[in-house]
């Protein structure tokens, strides 16, 4: 069962204000009567947002364009004051703000700058990270910006495992770096961020489940999660990352031999109605399965964050999504909804 945690929860709804409580609710009410009507209806702004710190990594992990070096598009770093513009705009209705697209988010030297900024307006933070670059000084300064909710991915607890999929990584780093983070939120007396590893089970580390259970205990994580892995050539996955225990796969494996995706796709999609994506360089992206940003909804360097949510681009992408939602490429591997399992 997923444990309940008290100060991250409290945390969260001290967001909340009559402004964000409010959009938040017409923003439910367009989902269901759009879902009702069959039509695209959009009341209300985003309540929540990922902003895209850099598409820069330090790691090679094997289903990632970032550790592929795959993108398309052009590679960079978020700049503070685009970063900061762009709040200004839509800080009142925001409630969660995750600085994590692709890319490792410490790599942008003005990265807890910005989180500083978005948590003086109240904003509730959150980042995932490799944590390879928590160092005393970065761990420090992590709890003094203010930042609420910290991913650490951590796929294996030995380096032979570990580094199958995180190749390029050293999991003693990302053990260290842990620590250093908890270290300072004892020292600074601070009841944030809220940590937690996230595990991404594949097949060569679905056996260290309950090791990485007891290594969180003993460091003193606050909870684990488990992930399962989005695997882009699913049908043969030549990888083999599909693990063997079903619950922490979004694929199953039909007579022949070949893998399908579980999710069956229903046209509807909550994240379209309440939050969206915004990159390094301003294109703003239906969700974070758009990784290479081939559906750009509007650029923030020519228009308003609230014109583009309202303009013909939203609004036909939605329509399509709402007719047919396996007809779109970013759809056809999406897990929304079944891919994460607290311990």
């Amino acid at each position: 069962m997923p444990r309940f945690n008290r100060n991250d929860t409290f945390n969260l709804l001290s967001k909340l204000s009559f402004t964000r409580l409010w959009n938040a609710s017409k923003i439910l009410t367009s989902f269901y009567v759009s879902r009702l009507t069959g039509r695209p209806i959009q009341w209300g702004v985003p309540m929540s947002i990922s902003f895209e710190p850099t598409t820069s990594c330090n790691l090679r992990c094997p289903e990632c364009p970032s550790g592929l070096r795959a993108f398309s598009r052009p590679t960079g770093m978020l700049k503070n004051d685009f970063f900061t513009e762009t709040i200004d705009q839509i800080h009142q209705h925001l409630i969660y703000l995750i600085f994590y697209f692709q890319g490792e988010p410490y790599l942008n030297p003005d990265f807890l700058s910005m989180v500083q900024y978005a948590s003086s307006k109240n904003i509730y933070t959150a980042t995932s990270t490799n944590a390879h670059y928590l160092t005393e000084e970065a761990a420090k300064k992590t709890v003094e910006s203010g930042l609420d909710r910290l991913i650490i991915s951590i796929d294996g607890t030995t380096q032979d495992v570990y580094k199958q999929y995180r190749v390029g990584g050293n999991v003693d780093k990302v053990i260290e770096g842990t620590k250093n983070i908890i270290k300072w939120r004892k020292e600074l007396n601070s009841k944030t961020p809220f940590i937690f590893f996230q595990f991404l089970v594949v097949k060569p580390n679905e056996h260290q489940i309950e090791d990485i259970k007891k290594l969180a205990k003993e460091i003193g994580v606050d909870e684990v999660r488990f992930k399962t892995a989005q695997v882009y050539d699913f049908e043969t996955d030549p990888n083999q990352l599909i693990p063997d225990n079903d619950k922490f796969s979004r694929y199953k494996k039909d007579k022949n031999g070949t893998y399908k995706s579980k999710n069956k796709l229903a046209n509807h999609c909550w994240k379209l109605w309440h939050a969206n994506v915004i990159t390094w360089d301003g294109l703003v992206v239906p969700c974070c399965f758009d990784k290479d940003a081939m559906h750009q909804l509007g650029s923030l360097k020519n228009d308003s964050f609230k014109n583009i949510w309202k303009n013909n681009n939203y609004k036909q992408f939605r329509s399509e999504l709402m007719k047919g939602r396996k007809n779109i490429d970013i759809c056809s591997n999406c897990s929304e909804g079944a891919s994460v399992w607290k311990d």
